[in-house]
């Protein structure tokens, strides 16, 4: 597949997206503005799938009038090696979907990203640590704590009755998050330093 090839498949399959999300938005859903209320409740989905498909139909235009390097060329749209990369990340995420379903979002979450990170990306330990439990820390933050939106824990559920006992009995909850990332953060400094190979 060419490059060429490959921005006109995409184009398409995005134009046909956005239509169908924009047909789903309006199936029940109100997709104005709610007097008193705000955007209804398909508001967002619809008018940001309308920009996506005039995004498309630009890309679609560009692409018949070869106004772009990517409409004109005919070279290979993906490497062998690319094509690696993509197969693993693909694997990786279908491992992750299978993951929040058994054991929970959080720990599928930690253990994608430490595969990723330091397997894939080759990344060292010390932003390997940060991020590998600094995101999911911020995930729950966000959702559990600031939104009040659960997400899926499956049989991992018990593991948070802590978590929760202290989140919903103080008004300081944002002082463990504080001190969790700054924790994370002096770990990661430390190994950053200590485990950089000596030199000469």
């Amino acid at each position: 597949m060419t490059v060429r090839q490959a921005e006109l498949l995409m184009a398409i399959a995005t134009v046909l997206m956005s239509l169908g999300l924009m047909w789903s938005s309006t199936d029940g859903l109100s997709i104005s503005w709610v007097s008193g209320k705000g955007p209804g409740s398909g508001f967002w989905p619809f008018w940001l799938s309308l920009g996506m498909l005039l995004a498309s139909l630009a890309t679609l235009f560009r692409w018949f009038t070869g106004a772009t390097p990517e409409s004109r060329s005919e070279e290979p749209y993906i490497s062998r090696e690319a094509l690696t990369v993509v197969g693993v990340s693909v694997g990786a995420l279908l491992a992750l979907l299978i993951g929040i379903h058994l054991v929970g979002i959080y720990v599928s979450l930690l253990l994608f990203l430490f595969f990723y990170i330091k397997f894939v990306g080759r990344h060292a330990w010390a932003i390997t640590i940060l991020l590998v439990i600094g995101t999911p820390v911020f995930i729950f933050a966000l959702f559990e704590w600031g939104l009040k939106i659960p997400l899926p824990k499956a049989v991992t559920e018990e593991w948070f009755y802590p978590v929760y006992d202290v989140m919903y009995g103080t008004d300081h909850f944002w002082m463990y998050i504080f001190g969790i990332f700054a924790t994370l953060a002096a770990v990661s400094l430390a190994i950053h330093k200590f485990a950089q190979p000596q030199k000469g």
